[in-house]
């Protein structure tokens, strides 16, 4: 399960990421609001974690763009608001849970667990490129309806490939998609294998993994 933290307080931030990674989760973090919006756009979460006040965009912003455009994601978010208009407010913007700092982290577990168990009323949409079909529900993928078989770190480059199509993906941002610890991949030739298995499995797809020389890779339609 990944999850997203938003938090700019600096302490708390690293006290959440620990936590929920003890806990077993893969966990991405920022300190902005805008990253936090920038991260939703390219990656599936299951729950983010957000604040309310943080700098670049409050997180009743973020979680007002994650529903404008159909983020599948479970929205938790963290203020020291506690009034109940305040809290009205976050709801029905979009947030599914509130929490009130400060707070016990055993009942922030217990509310990540209760979002990962809530059916989503969003479907994600399926994602196309060339005769390639990926769906992010069922995690698989299909070329003119012939599963591909990919493996799990397979699927996660190719999502993010996808997702950012035709724009370049740099090594980093692979790394950080498809690895628990980004320095593993980038330490060896990691990225460069599994990239050279996924094109094995591409041939009757009708589309191409390019490398760019010194930028990473793209998916480009044949």
């Amino acid at each position: 399960m990944r999850i997203l933290v938003a938090e700019d307080d600096a302490g708390l931030r690293e006290i959440l990421v620990l936590g929920l990674q003890d806990a077993g989760y893969h966990v991405d973090s920022v300190e902005r609001g805008d990253d936090a919006i920038d991260q939703l756009k390219w990656y599936e979460y299951d729950v983010a974690v957000i604040d309310w006040r943080m700098p670049g965009a409050e997180g009743i912003d973020v979680v007002a763009w994650a529903r404008k455009h159909e983020r599948p994601t479970g929205l938790l978010m963290l203020t020291a608001r506690d009034t109940p208009a305040d809290r009205i407010r976050g709801l029905d913007t979009g947030a599914d849970d509130y929490l009130v700092k400060p707070f016990d982290f055993g009942e922030l577990l217990a509310r990540v667990r209760a979002l990962q168990r809530r059916p989503r009323g969003v479907d994600q949409p399926v994602i196309r490129v060339g005769s390639l079909a990926l769906d992010p529900v069922t995690h698989t993928v299909t070329a003119s309806g012939h599963d591909l078989g990919l493996t799990s770190t397979e699927y996660k480059i190719l999502e993010l490939l996808m997702r950012r199509s035709p724009a370049v993906v740099d090594r980093k941002a692979i790394a950080e998609h498809a690895w628990a610890d980004e320095t593993d991949p980038l330490g060896s030739n990691a990225i460069d294998v599994q990239v050279s298995r996924l094109r094995a499995k591409l041939p009757e797809a009708g589309v191409h993994i390019v490398t760019v020389r010194g930028a990473g890779y793209r998916i480009e339609g044949a």
